[in-house]
């Protein structure tokens, strides 16, 4: 015959369950958050691995004996240039999945481009100030991703989009049949207009850095036709006219020098080099 557990005993049962339960739950819990952790991490890993990033040529190995007088300023260049990389990484990364087929081409390797060429530009220019100026460096510019899979969408993506009719004037005002696209269109400050007398020698090189601030404008009207609708609300602003500044920067100061080689140099052209989106 059976006998009836003590009162204690009892206590004791129904603690000992608690305790189990107790334990257990923690058990539950920790695994949850355990597997919570081990979620996110790959989900930020698969991130990190989706968005690859820039693979760019090293400019410092191609340049010549830099003169003591330029080593700070080409310096702060290849330092520049560094930097321009990390930022087109983040962006890389921020921007996964974002925009169209184009998007990586147009709205990051595109302008990072734009921006090394303008960097290089003006450590071959401090050279040259003092020593031979380097040429070709400009064939360092372009960047690629480091996976040939992941420029799908990004070099070598033919756009569908139709090119923007775009006529520039010398001094920069782009203005034509395209204007009334819903794209907009750039307008840039006259350059040859506050330009000083050319003197003869320096005629054939400000001429043609002149036609250069058109092809400028005309690449920008362009790059506005085939990415319309692409990015965030600063995409414009980042992407086309952050870079065509630059660019227009580089490029008129290569006017001033050459003006300033057999006359006074012109100052404060710098503030031509900004321009504005029409709609």
């Amino acid at each position: 015959m059976s006998r009836a557990l003590p009162k204690y005993n009892k206590r004791r049962v129904v603690m000992i369950g608690g305790a189990s339960a107790v334990v257990l739950s923690a058990a539950v819990i920790a695994g949850s958050a355990l597997a919570g952790e081990s979620h996110d991490t790959a989900q930020n890993a698969t991130t990190k691995a989706a968005a690859n990033t820039v693979n760019c040529p090293a400019v410092a190995p191609s340049l010549p004996s830099v003169p003591a007088s330029a080593k700070a300023e080409v310096d702060r260049n290849l330092a520049l240039l560094n930097t321009q990389i990390a930022e087109a990484n983040k962006r890389l990364v921020d921007t996964v999945g974002q925009g169209g087929p184009n998007f990586v081409q147009n709205a990051i390797l595109g302008p990072l481009k734009d921006k090394r060429a303008s960097t290089i530009d003006r450590i071959a220019i401090s050279i040259g100030r003092t020593a031979a100026k380097p040429t070709g460096l400009d064939t360092l510019a372009a960047c690629t991703l480091n996976t040939a899979g992941a420029a799908a969408g990004g070099a070598g993506a033919a756009s569908t989009a139709p090119s923007a009719p775009a006529t520039a004037q010398a001094g920069g005002d782009a203005s034509g049949a395209g204007a009334a696209t819903a794209a907009g269109t750039i307008t840039c400050p006259d350059v040859a207009s506050q330009l000083p007398a050319v003197p003869a020698s320096a005629k054939a090189e400000v001429d043609r850095n002149l036609a250069l601030l058109n092809t400028q404008i005309a690449e920008a009207n362009k790059r506005l036709v085939d990415t319309v609708g692409q990015g965030g609300p600063n995409f414009v602003q980042n992407a086309i006219l952050g870079p065509l500044k630059d660019k227009r920067v580089s490029t008129i100061d290569r006017i001033a020098i050459s003006i300033g080689r057999t006359a006074a140099k012109p100052t404060g052209l710098d503030t031509l080099a900004a321009c504005t989106l029409n709609k």
